[in-house]
């Protein structure tokens, strides 16, 4: 039974390892005629590759995706699309002293208990590696969606990393993409940020982060109620991507603390004719449905497993062990996730736009 694949309509299915020759996705369901080549899809693989900057893992690799399938003439066909990765960066042999260890905070063990082998270079299957080509078939869903809802736009960003957290008042979407960190701050709150951070580096140390990300210009009425809500769908796909261990949609937990009468996103009509909202306590989504204010989704990523202070743990022989795990690292994994959540959301931002056109078409519910 295959567990590699995800969405309804427009499917992703991904493969490769960490330290294979190469990795990438299968997209089938992409409707046809959609304008993509290679170039447009590198865009945004060239946001997640590592190596860039010394705030991430110094893996060296290009990423440089190939299309094998699905395209021609420069649009989509409607056939399955096939994109491809090759690895050129791998140094395998960090790995070799833990081939019969268990990393704390990795999947080795899981792995192992599970299907009774493991790929350790690098984690194989479960290494963060594998999002290359969730970014890959996200570039390929943002194109859909220009042809499909035209200016809808997607950006995530981090809120948090460690003990330092984004200044909401002192917001800035136009600073997300001029420092390393993906923050909406500017560049002086940057500079803090990989201050904090290469000094975990140095104390050979990681740390965790918090992940927005936001979806404009989405039409009121898509998502399904019960078992295909569009936040359903949306949180799974963030809770999917590696080293995630919380999601939020909205105010998410936050939401406890507050009454009723200040959670209620107030409804009033605008001078468009159309619905608008007080605030969006909801993040955009009511019972599972879309209400057209911005998609908002948050996750928290935990601190880089694999780090070069010594941790306790045990061989597949059970025998006791300290652990250092060598190699290149990220110090905080959450830089790098903001591309992954971006095309995450793309995905299923489609998936469910191709749902709802193909049950509903357009919207049947008329107000005013």
């Amino acid at each position: 039974m295959s567990m590699n694949s995800f969405g309804h309509l427009f499917r992703v299915t991904t493969w490769g390892e960490s330290h294979g020759p190469a990795l990438g996705a299968t997209v089938d369901g992409c409707p046809p005629e959609v304008p993509v080549t290679p170039e447009m899809l590198q865009v945004w693989l060239d946001k997640r590759r590592p190596g860039q900057n010394k705030n991430t893992t110094q893996r060296n690799e290009p990423d440089a995706v190939k299309i094998l399938s699905g395209v021609f003439e420069g649009k989509t066909t409607g056939t399955p699309v096939q994109l491809m990765i090759e690895n050129t960066d791998q140094r395998s042999k960090d790995y070799g002293d833990i081939a019969q260890t268990f990393r704390p905070g990795h999947a080795d063990i899981t792995y192992h208990q599970k299907y009774g082998n493991r790929d350790y270079r690098g984690g194989g299957r479960s290494s963060a590696r594998e999002t290359a080509a969730r970014v890959a078939a996200g570039g390929l869903a943002r194109e859909a969606i220009k042809a499909i809802v035209p200016g809808l736009e997607i950006k995530g960003y981090m809120t948090q990393m460690g003990d330092l957290e984004i200044d909401r008042d002192q917001f800035d979407w136009d600073a997300i993409d001029q420092n390393d960190f993906w923050i909406p701050q500017g560049a002086d709150e940057a500079q803090k940020w990989e201050d904090y951070l290469q000094k975990l580096r140095k104390d050979h140390d990681s740390v965790g982060a918090v992940i927005e990300v936001v979806a404009r210009g989405v039409p009121a009425g898509i998502g399904a109620p019960i078992y295909n809500k569009l936040d359903t769908d949306l949180a799974a796909a963030m809770m999917s991507i590696n080293a995630v261990k919380g999601v939020e949609i909205g105010e998410g937990m936050a939401a406890a603390r507050l009454k009723g009468t200040e959670n209620a996103d107030e409804i009033y009509m605008g001078n468009d004719g159309q619905p608008r909202y007080s605030s969006n306590h909801a993040g955009g989504i009511l019972g599972g449905i879309s209400t057209g204010q911005d998609v908002v989704v948050r996750f928290a990523v935990k601190p880089t497993s694999s780090i070069l202070t010594p941790r306790q743990s045990i061989r597949k022989d059970g025998t006791p062990i300290e652990v250092v795990t060598k190699g290149r690292h990220d110090p905080c994994v959450g830089i790098r996730a903001v591309p992954v959540a971006e095309a995450m959301m793309a995905c299923v931002i489609l998936d469910h736009l191709l749902l709802h056109r193909g049950q509903i078409g357009e919207n049947r519910g008329q107000i005013g």
